[in-house]
C-alpha cells in the first residue's frame, strides 16, 4: 500500500512540472509622459508689461 502511495505521489510530481507550454513572455509597452506645459522666458514678462503700460497712459493722461 506504501508503494502504491508513493507511486501516485512521483506521479503526481512529474505531472504538475509537465504543466502548461513555454509562451513568449508580454512585454507591456512603456508609458511616455509629454509635458505640454511651455515655459518660455519671455511668457512671465507680458503681465508686467501691460501693468507698466496702463499706468504710465494714466500718468500720461492727466
Amino acid at each position: 500500500m506504501k508503494k502504491l502511495v508513493l507511486a501516485a505521489a512521483f506521479v503526481a510530481a512529474a505531472t504538475a512540472g509537465n504543466a502548461g507550454t513555454m509562451e513568449e513572455p508580454v512585454m507591456e509597452a512603456p508609458v511616455i509622459v509629454e509635458d505640454t506645459s511651455s515655459s518660455s522666458s519671455a511668457s512671465g514678462i507680458w503681465i508686467p508689461l501691460v501693468l507698466l503700460a496702463v499706468v504710465a497712459a494714466v500718468v500720461i493722461a492727466d
